[in-house]
């Protein structure tokens, strides 16, 4: 990490995560601080403060004011700053992912693929100069010549979740940035230290200052976000209370919004399917970075015989997991990120026992020797879980994976569409024909075949439907170009001298 801009402070004595305003890092004349934890320790390792309205006001302020050369630069020129980028993140990827390992609690190495997934989306919007091109119609009329622009939409802000700190920030600045935007990131304040690496590789990579700001904080700052009249745009991943309260404010201050909400991703596994890939797949999908994904798989729906033979493969390989230090070698699962957090999910888990739930293995009484502060949790199933526990009703965002059993695909088919969540689904079978149906018939925004967690690759959009979505336009791809530029129709015609007056009647241009 570049220590310069963590300064330390006196009086708490750890580093402080300064703000990013027009290219530099900034203090943030506010007494409100958050504490930034090691999650395997449970020590404090940063404090963070919060932007005030005025620490907004100052982004916006810079943002708007780099905005208009930003736009008047070519596409090319801004696709190549962002290639520049790219390289600068792919040379200190160890660091940031150390770094987010540290505050979040993923494993080293799960923390390396989250910013491959972010330098994937990079890669797309680099290619602007292409992404960026309107159409063109030529003689619509006599003389006369259609054609679309597509430009802007001006000062954009994001709104970021602690769960991939990296990522989900590059699903979108680097679009915006594209497209000749500036853009204001407002990250998860629990860990918030990528960010300020990601606003120095930018301006390393020649982005000018103001393109791009980082304002940290809670409520206060994101509704100085969502009431400010200079952003024009706002993206926003998290849970789908929050969703539905940044698409509501924001779009009644007229602002364009795209809102990704929570989810209950679910997997069925009809009895044809390879019981070993099956296997592999769920226990990655429900607890790796510690179920702390909104793709994540929490529930699986097994069909038919399939049940108590994958139930019982299930508990076998998670009892197997090794769960220890997010830094240490060969650990399947590091801890969740904040001891309330955990303690949360836990309650969970005793909910789910009250309930009547068969608890397959309990993940409660874990304990790491030298790390008792951390925040662990290990890892939890439980079997026959039904639609009206609150274990499947809410999103618990932990390692805890629910089993449910029904008989026919139907019946899995119309369990999952009646959730109120629609992110991402799957399903494991070796027929085709089934995967087919359930790919035409399924309610859900992302749906992989074989394949549990199905992110989209960046040439393609993310997105839920249902609750999992407020707004008109998913994440990054053409999607993402979509969100971050407003089209202009152009109708031109060049006067000549055998061209006559248009009169007063409605102009046909035939």
């Amino acid at each position: 990490m570049h220590s310069q801009h963590l300064p330390v402070d006196v009086e708490t004595a750890v580093a402080t995560v300064p703000l990013w305003i027009d290219g530099a890092p900034a203090d943030s004349p506010t007494t409100r601080v958050g504490d930034v934890t090691n999650a395997s320790t449970g020590a404090v390792v940063r404090v963070v403060p919060f932007a005030t309205a005025a620490g907004v006001n100052a982004a916006v302020e810079a943002a708007t004011a780099a905005l208009p050369a930003w736009r008047a630069t070519p596409p090319l020129r801004r696709a190549r700053l962002l290639t520049r980028f790219r390289e600068l993140v792919e040379r200190d990827q160890k660091k940031i992912a150390a770094v987010i390992s540290e505050e979040h609690g993923k494993v080293f190495l799960d923390a390396m693929g989250e910013l491959q997934r972010g330098i994937e989306v990079v890669e797309f919007a680099s290619g602007a100069p292409q992404l960026l091109k309107g159409s063109y119609s030529e003689s619509v009329g006599r003389g006369v010549d259609a054609y679309s622009r597509l430009e802007p939409v001006g000062v954009c802000a994001g709104i970021t979740p602690f769960n991939f700190p990296a990522m989900v920030p590059m699903w979108m600045f680097p679009v915006a940035l594209a497209c000749g935007n500036t853009f204001i990131l407002k990250p998860s304040e629990k860990d918030p230290s990528a960010s300020l690496i990601l606003a120095e590789l930018l301006k390393e990579a020649g982005v000018p200052d103001g393109v791009f700001g980082v304002v940290h904080g809670d409520r206060e700052a994101v509704d100085a976000i969502l009431h400010h009249p200079g952003i024009h745009a706002v993206s926003f991943v998290g849970s789908t209370t929050i969703a539905k309260y940044i698409y509501a404010t924001a779009a009644a201050a007229g602002k364009r919004v795209q809102a990704l909400g929570g989810a209950k991703n679910h997997a069925v596994v009809l009895p044809d399917a390879d019981l070993a890939l099956a296997t592999d797949a769920l226990i990655g999908a429900a607890y790796g970075s510690a179920g702390e994904r909104c793709m994540a798989i929490s529930a699986v729906v097994a069909v038919g015989r399939v049940a108590d033979p994958l139930v019982a493969t299930l508990a076998e390989r998670a009892r197997t997991l090794k769960v220890g230090p997010s830094r240490a070698e060969g650990m399947d699962m590091g801890p969740l990120v904040t001891r309330a957090h955990r303690d949360r999910v836990a309650a969970y888990i005793d909910a789910g026992v009250a309930e009547g739930a068969e608890l397959a293995v309990d993940g409660r009484g874990l304990r790491v020797p030298g790390h008792e502060e951390g925040f662990f949790l290990g890892p939890t199933l439980f079997d026959r879980v039904t639609p009206d526990m609150a274990i499947y009703q809410d999103e618990i965002f932990g390692p805890v994976l629910v089993v449910l059993r029904v008989d026919t695909l139907e019946q899995a088919i119309d369990l999952v569409n009646r959730n109120p969540y629609g992110n991402g689904t799957a399903i494991f079978t070796n027929s085709g024909g089934a995967a087919r149906r359930f790919e035409e018939q399924i309610e859900v925004g992302m749906v992989g075949v074989n394949v549990p967690i199905p992110v989209p690759m960046a040439f393609y959009s993310f997105g839920g439907w249902k609750q999992s979505l407020f707004g008109d336009l998913h994440m990054y791809g053409p999607e993402g170009i979509a969100f971050y530029t407003r089209t202009k129709a152009v109708t031109s015609r060049w006067p000549k001298d055998d061209v006559g007056p248009s009169g007063l009647v409605m102009p046909t241009l035939g």
